[in-house]
């Protein structure tokens, strides 16, 4: 038997997977290298990992196969390569074949089909063969001496590997895609036939031939649909099935020319050169062959001495370097150990382990999502990587578990406890969960949703989306433990042993994932400061705002409610005249045939598919001109108002409560912004009487009034701060109508002779201008011709050069780095600033513009907010902070605090930061929430 063994790596693969995981990474020239980045580090580990003589890494080649021509359909619906990786894929091949692989890229023919056809030649050489890949089809080509392996999950199949993951041997493979077919590559099955269909029916009838010859024998709708794809079947398995005899003639000599071979250290250095990968040069120059292969990083707290080198090895980066680090770092193998707590002597263990521990991570699992009514289930516990446990406390399933209310009290004094530090995957959740309980939990330190935002606000934050970005690994789905749709069960009715897995996985994949991305906040002052400063006490704030909930009065909502409906009634009526028939106003289809088709309207714009657009901004457009779209507009408004306020208001009333609990999601905008969920309390069209008549609803409990603290003028005044414009600066600091400064600069006329139609046209343009408005959308706004609106820019930035300075600069410093900063050093990402689509990068230069003004504008409403609740709980006051509304705060006060509140309000968020222009804040008062304000 030969002791050779020859390594396939499925390049394709590999390189949309690097793509994927890795941040949006460019050099110096704005050349994107995230995918060339995560290709060096996957490849180096499986070199490392995957022992291997011989190697090879084989990628797609450009144009069409054999297979289109059989099936011109073949993959024609999926979407085109990314235009960032198709740009980096030429780079990729030089970098792995500069890392020791042979590469082969065979014009005409799949990666999947070389990989075949050298698996088989080797093994028909007595090799043995392993290929690592995450690509089900290829499971066909195991049999004794081939296996697969996927790296990112660590999953190795061999025969008996492949018949208990599929339910079918590898000789069934082909059967059993021929049957359900493949959506990615558009090769049709049997409709409705799934996996267990095929499996089903391959274990019944052996074979797919069989099953075609015996279909009248397969009962149901399922069995008519296989009997009409009796004639497609045999092209679909010669559509999957993966060739094994390709000619290689012209790219490959032979096997023996696949030997692995050593790193090519001078190509590598000029590529890494070129691609701006500093911390991989600085391996290569150590010498080491070790491979930095993943993000799982240190196995001990974020104190200790590894990550203390980190953070000073990461001090001197740039920011792109800053965002790859943690992706560079080597990984160490981690051995699992998860228990389920179920006796006494097992809960003192992990008593003793988290009263010593210098940092825990604590997680719960529970009925629902709804945080302030389900209840709790379990609680799970991670001290070091590797290292976690759950304690099940109401799970269903007639298993030994400890009794919830013994459990919860003996654990009470470490989750009240400011001297344990503790960290979780968004905890504002979890804080929930256990004030439900009666604890307070205490000791909070750190908050992985939060630390992702911190550094990469721009990506996803789900913990799934960061174990596989930053520490390479697949974690167990909620949905692969409950199930999904209406055949979803709560977690209490999970067994044990699989809530155990799941729910300790939770807790050790979090620790890991602090370990990972903490040292690059911790490495950079501005953001450890949003991180430390702003985003976790501001989670806590919103907490306490989250379950203080509001009242509202469901009667006058009725009433609201009627009223409104009759409007909708009449819009109707109105709505059918004009069209000159009746038709469903809620059907984008049917509007379409009256404006364009019937009334024969222009079209603004057209929908993906060709179709005449009815959306917003094209109503928008015809109702400047036609009374049909005004009113369509109207009745939309109108009829959302109904169905997401007045009806649904009331029945979101926590019965526990009496109240209307918001969600705030932190980790959602780029800006910083909050997002308010279940109800959204930040949307509501206050331009419309209608809207604002919402807004009386929301009232204050007796004896206590709303109170309403708005910044004024916010972003203007940030814009004036950051572009340190000497007339802006002036006016503000004089305390003067903003926009009536400006008209008085822009017409040349004195403050006080000052129109209301020139200071329209100011505030126009002052709004204008600090969201990127070109002078179409001047124009548009204000109903003037493009040169007219061009020429009022122009005159704008002659009057405030500090204005256009700030602008110009802006897009520069946005190319560069690929974000802006607020004045307080967040990080505002721009993944679009260097896009070769015109649009998209003139949209993002629109951003770049702005974002620094509403990114510190959210950051000042958030210092607010920690400010305001400090206070409130240091003074020992029963005023609860209620809503948060874009630069608003609403506060319900006792009437006998109401004195103390309006005059230390104004102070304390306009003390929470100074900038060259005066903050103000202007306070309102009333019996409900429209009355403050």
């Amino acid at each position: 038997m030969s002791t050779h063994r020859l390594l396939l790596v499925d390049g394709s693969s590999y390189l949309y997977r690097a793509f994927h995981a890795m941040p949006d990474l460019r050099n110096a020239q704005g050349f994107p290298t995230g995918a060339i980045q995560g290709m060096v580090n996957m490849m180096r580990r499986a070199r490392t990992e995957l022992d291997a003589d011989h190697i090879a890494c084989v990628f797609d080649a450009k144009g069409k196969t054999f297979r289109d021509e059989m099936y011109p359909e073949y993959k024609a619906n999926r979407s085109s390569m990314p235009e960032d990786l198709a740009l980096q894929i030429e780079a990729i091949h030089q970098v792995v074949r500069a890392m020791g692989w042979p590469v082969l890229v065979v014009p005409g023919i799949e990666a999947d089909d070389v990989i075949g056809t050298l698996a088989k030649q080797a093994k028909a050489a007595d090799w043995n063969v392993l290929i690592s890949t995450g690509d089900k089809d290829l499971a066909q080509l195991v049999e004794p001496g081939i296996s697969l392996i996927n790296t990112m999950t660590e999953e190795r199949l061999d025969s008996a590997g492949v018949l208990n993951k599929f339910g079918v041997p590898p000789e069934r493979i082909v059967d059993y895609l021929s049957i359900m077919g493949d959506s990615v590559d558009n090769v049709p099955g049997v409709p409705k036939a799934g996996p267990k269909t095929a499996v089903k029916w391959l274990n019944e009838f052996g074979t797919l031939d069989e099953l075609m010859k015996r279909s009248a024998e397969v009962k149901g709708v399922v069995g008519e649909n296989l009997r009409a794809s009796l004639d497609w079947l045999p092209k679909a398995r010669e559509l999957v099935t993966v060739k094994i005899d390709c000619d290689l003639k012209e790219h490959l000599i032979g096997l023996h020319e696949l030997h692995a071979k050593s790193e090519d250290k001078e190509t590598l250095r000029e590529l890494f050169t070129q691609f701006g990968f500093k911390s991989l040069l600085r391996e290569l120059d150590r010498g080491s062959n070790s491979a930095p292969s993943g993000t799982q990083g240190a196995t001990q707290a974020a104190s200790d001495v590894k990550t203390e080198a980190k953070i000073a090895d990461v001090k001197e980066m740039s920011a792109g370097d800053l965002l790859g680090f943690v992706a560079e770092l080597p990984t160490e193998k981690i051995e699992r150990h998860y228990s389920c707590v179920t006796t006494e002597a097992e809960l003192d263990v992990w008593l003793r382990k988290i009263n010593s521990a210098a940092l825990t991570c604590v997680d719960t699992e529970t009925t629902g999502l709804d945080a302030l009514r389900v209840d709790l289930v379990g609680i799970s516990l991670a001290v070091s990587p590797g290292e976690a446990c759950y304690i099940p406390l109401a799970h269903t399933t007639n298993e030994d578990q400890l009794n919830k209310q013994s459990v919860l009290e003996q654990l009470k004094p470490w989750l009240e406890s400011d001297e344990h530090a503790k960290l979780g995957q968004n905890l504002k959740y979890d804080i929930h969960i256990f004030d439900g309980c009666g604890i307070k939990l205490r000791g909070i330190q750190h908050d992985t949703l939060l630390q992702s935002y911190v550094l990469e606000s721009h990506r996803s934050h789900d913990m799934d989306s960061l174990a596989m970005r930053h520490l390479g690994e697949k974690t167990i789905a909620y949905e692969e433990v409950c199930g999904k749709g209406v055949h979803q069960i709560t977690f209490d009715q999970v067994n044990l042993e699989t809530a155990t897995q799941y729910a300790a996985e939770d807790a050790d994949i979090t620790l890991r994932l602090h370990h990972a991305m903490y040292p690059a906040i911790a490495a950079d002052e501005k953001l450890l400061r949003i991180y430390r400063e702003i985003e976790m006490p501001a989670m806590l704030a919103l907490a306490v705002m989250e379950r203080n909930g509001i009242l509202i009065d469901s009667a006058k909502l009725a009433a609201q409610g009627q009223i409104v409906g009759q409007r909708l009634l009449e819009l109707e009526k109105q709505i059918h005249e004009l069209a000159g028939q009746p038709f469903n106003i809620q059907s984008p289809k049917q509007i379409a045939e009256i404006l364009f088709g019937k009334l024969e309207l222009p079209v603004v714009k057209k929908t993906p598919s060709g179709a005449p657009s009815t959306d917003e901004e094209v109503l928008q457009k015809l109702a400047e001109n036609y009374p049909l779209p005004a009113r369509i507009l109207d009745y939309r408004s109108l009829a959302k108002l109904q169905s997401t306020y007045i009806e649904k208001l009331p029945r979101m009333v926590n019965p526990k409560t009496g109240r209307v609990h918001t969600n705030y999601s932190q980790a959602v905008a780029v800006t910083g912004r909050l997002a308010s969920s279940e109800p959204n309390l930040q949307n509501i069209p206050v331009r419309t009487e209608e809207g604002r008549k919402i807004r009386e609803a929301f009232i204050a409990k007796p004896g206590s009034v709303m109170v309403s603290a708005d910044y004024s003028q916010i972003e203007l005044r940030i814009m004036a701060h950051i572009a340190e414009d000497e007339s802006l600066l002036k006016a503000f600091a004089a305390g003067e109508d903003i926009h009536k400064a400006t008209a008085a600069e822009m017409f040349h006329v004195a403050l006080d002779q000052v129109s209301s139609e020139q200071r329209r046209y100011a505030k126009v343009i002052n709004f204008g201008l600090i969201y990127g408005m070109s002078a179409f959308g001047l124009a548009g706004n204000l109903g003037i011709e493009r040169s007219a609106a061009q020429q009022y820019i122009d005159t704008y930035f002659a009057r405030y050069p500090g204005v256009a300075d700030y602008m110009a600069s802006t897009r520069v410093i946005a190319k560069e780095n690929g974000y802006v900063e607020t004045v307080f050093g967040r990080r505002l990402w721009l993944p679009e600033i260097r896009s070769a689509n015109g649009m998209r990068r003139q949209g993002a230069e629109r951003a770049a513009i702005n974002a620094p003004m509403q990114g510190t504008a959210a950051d000042l409403i958030k210092l607010a907010m920690i400010a305001v609740q400090d206070w409130i709980e240091q003074n020992h006051m029963q005023t609860c902070m209620l809503l948060q509304v874009h630069d608003e705060l609403v506060l319900e006060v006792p009437e006998s605090e109401l004195e103390l509140v309006k005059e230390n309000l104004p102070k304390l968020m306009t003390g929470v930061a100074s900038l060259k222009v005066p903050l103000l804040v202007e306070v309102g008062v009333g019996a409900n929430w429209e009355e403050a304000h």
